[in-house]
């Protein structure tokens, strides 16, 4: 993708391509943000934000997708950072957070 970001969105049986960006530290891939959940309030998220327009903030966390209403946050975090997303009265609290890489093999 040389590094560009596309979104695009199907229209008929096509799909078109709306907007070009820089890609940042997103990590290459296809995000289906049209398979997003709302997320629960009551749960702390993380994972990737991928995308954001003004109406959600879409983040993947596995292999699951969920959003969050725009209007929680105060800034939109940055795309392709791993963070921590919660709710405190019903404000988006962002905390930038390194995901676990797991057991690695050593000799």
């Amino acid at each position: 993708m040389n590094g560009q970001r596309l979104l695009q969105q199907e229209q008929g049986l096509e799909w078109t391509t709306k907007k070009v960006s820089k890609a940042g530290r997103l990590k290459p891939g296809i995000y289906n943000a049209y398979l997003a959940k709302d997320a629960d309030p009551t749960l702390q998220h993380n994972g990737i934000v991928f995308h954001a327009n003004g109406i959600y903030v879409y983040q993947q966390i596995g292999q699951n997708i969920v959003r969050h209403s725009s209007q929680a946050f105060d800034s939109v975090p940055e795309y392709g950072k791993p963070v921590s997303i919660s709710y405190q009265q019903g404000k988006a609290l962002v905390v930038d957070t390194a995901l676990s890489q797991g057991r690695k093999l050593s000799r």
